[in-house]
């Protein structure tokens, strides 16, 4: 049975991407970001791929888990913490590294006693206000982190808010607030993402978090991966189902939101929004059919998508369509649905069949 929707992951490509973290921050260890299924990558088949890696990043404690489950014994911090005693005790069962960003997570440390000490991270909030201890807290909460008997040992961290925008002033502004308020503290720091790596040097730290570069996306607002010198991981593919024919006048699709400006040939691709193709494509969105840039036509459908075949009378059933990849960036195919290239890839969908290619 052939797959109507494939995404080959390209492991090389990966390893590549990796690299350009490490020559970008040479000094710095690097914590690889594999949250959110490895940006809908697959985290255990990404981690077991990056074994060059220093330390491995997720959101939660499920992923966490699920790492340990399936063999991955690198270091793990979760970005998120703890939230009750119970989780908290899983962090020691499973040898977890936790951010703690909120008074109360410092005051379930203080009360319960673990089986085997953990090591944490002090979140600071130095400008992006989602998570982390306010600035004047951030000595205070040090001093009692230190005194915990299950703490191993305290690590500090903050995130970036704007650093996607090279011309932004609010990651010079954050770098100061951080840089002030640990000043006298000895410990191993982590402040820069992706865009943090390839164009704040002075955000690297001990520690670097490379999460959308890793998988061949440019972080910033002004360029493509293939610019910051990364090579996409995620090829997503599928093939022609159909070719129809229709008259000048004939509206395509739901809402019969297209017309037809002339008689024309219309292919339908087997990949909709149930694949993860983003709904919100606009007309005109090209994918590449047979290797030749072609624009979609109409809204996207569940399970389907119409293309302009005009330029490709030869085009049959059978075709092959890429939707994004090496010569259609996901940064493009994001433009065009008005949202990101994180949450595309995020969104494509476990009926898709994926391939590990090394």
């Amino acid at each position: 049975m052939t797959p109507a929707v494939e995404a080959h992951i390209n492991l090389t490509a990966l390893a590549h991407n990796l690299e350009r973290v490490r020559q970008a921050a040479s000094e710095s260890k690097i914590m690889a970001v594999i949250k959110a299924n490895a940006y809908g990558h697959g985290m255990i088949q990404v981690a077991n791929a990056l074994t060059a890696a220093d330390a491995f990043s997720v959101a939660r404690l499920q992923e966490a888990v699920q790492l340990r489950q399936a063999g991955i014994n690198k270091d793990i911090i979760v970005l998120e913490g703890f939230n009750n005693t119970a989780e908290l005790k899983e962090f020691s069962r499973y040898d977890l590294q936790a951010t703690v960003h909120q008074l109360a997570q410092i005051d379930l440390l203080q009360r319960t006693p673990l089986e085997k000490s953990i090591q944490v991270w002090l979140k600071i909030d130095s400008g992006m206000h989602r998570m982390g201890v306010a600035p004047e807290a951030v000595g205070a909460c040090w001093k009692v982190l230190q005194k915990i008997e299950s703490v191993l040992a305290v690590r500090l961290m903050t995130h970036l808010a704007s650093a996607d925008d090279r011309g932004s002033e609010q990651t010079n502004q954050q770098l100061d607030v951080f840089k002030r308020v640990t000043a006298g503290i000895e410990a191993e720091t982590s402040i820069a993402n992706s865009a943090g790596i390839l164009d704040w040097p002075q955000s690297h730290g001990d520690w670097v978090r490379p999460g959308i570069m890793l998988y061949g996306v440019s972080p910033f607002l002004d360029s493509g991966g293939k610019d910051e010198g990364l090579q996409p991981v995620m090829t997503l593919t599928s093939r022609l189902i159909a070719v129809r024919y229709f008259k000048q006048g004939d509206k395509i699709g739901y809402g019969a939101s297209w017309t037809c400006p002339e008689n024309m040939p219309i292919g339908i691709v087997s990949c909709g929004y149930g694949d993860g193709y983003p709904r919100h494509a606009v007309p005109g969105t090209l994918v590449m059919v047979n290797g030749m840039p072609t624009p979609l036509l109409g809204r996207v459908s569940m399970d389907t998508i119409c293309v302009d075949l005009r330029q490709q009378p030869d085009a049959e059933v059978g075709d092959t369509v890429l939707l994004w990849g090496e010569s259609m960036p996901v940064e493009k195919v994001a433009q065009s649905a008005t949202t990101i290239p994180y949450e595309i890839l995020c969104c494509v969908t476990q009926r898709v069949q994926f391939q590990y290619i090394t």
